[in-house]
């Protein structure tokens, strides 16, 4: 049993919305589809730090979780920024259950145990301290992460910490979340939301805590092995 993650899958089949767009990104979901079936075993379990899916309604993203069901392995996915689709917790399960996408899990105040592993996580948010919305969504963001890894401790395991964006990156940073980080001694932290030349201002490490880029098209769209 392998841990592998992959994030932005940015996936257009319920908004046909293609990324082909952009560059780099031209027949994505076909290299996708064909790098994680050569490498990811149904045994496997494969993290999804968000932008899964360009839809706005959940019931619409039905062909996106299709897409996602036929490939290996199980899959745990938690929000991005372009994840309008997401809906309540409860809602989301219900979603997956009516569909049978029994493969198909959601990070959310929660967390999980695979193996020796404990999967934790939230969407997380850059953060400058220029707005008050800005301030009441790190509130919450570095809540839920606090709740995760708390939710992780009892299930034992070593924790991995997943986010959504980057908790710093360039010359920003997101205290309130690295504050959680260090308080739970996380050494590591898996995230995406970095695009294109944006590379060019990733952080590698950040006061003794390392960064691992995800982002579908800055991996070439093959999943990446965790453990």
């Amino acid at each position: 049993m392998h841990l592998f993650a992959i994030s932005d899958l940015h996936l257009p089949f319920g908004a046909d919305k293609p990324m082909d767009i952009f560059g780099g990104w031209n027949n994505y979901t076909e290299k996708l589809e064909n790098n994680w079936q050569k490498i990811v075993s149904n045994e496997d379990t494969v993290i999804i730090p968000g932008d899964f899916s360009w839809t706005l309604k959940i019931e619409d993203a039905l062909p996106d979780f299709e897409f996602l069901h036929r490939l290996n392995g199980n899959k745990i996915l938690l929000k991005g920024n372009h994840d309008f689709w997401w809906s309540t917790y409860k809602k989301i399960n219900e979603f997956l259950e009516e569909n049978s996408f029994d493969d198909i899990k959601i990070l959310h105040n929660n967390a999980y145990r695979v193996g020796d592993f404990t999967i934790c996580g939230t969407r997380g948010w850059i953060y400058d301290g220029t707005t008050e919305f800005d301030e009441k969504v790190i509130l919450r963001e570095s809540g839920r992460l606090e709740a995760s890894i708390r939710e992780g401790k009892k299930l034992g395991g070593e924790i991995k910490v997943f986010l959504h964006y980057p908790f710093a990156y360039a010359d920003s940073v997101c205290r309130e979340i690295l504050d959680v980080l260090k308080k739970y001694d996380i050494k590591d932290v898996y995230y995406g939301h970095i695009h294109g030349i944006g590379r060019q201002k990733i952080l590698k490490e950040y006061e003794g805590i390392k960064l691992h880029i995800l982002s579908c098209d800055l991996v070439g769209f093959v999943p990446q092995i965790i453990v």
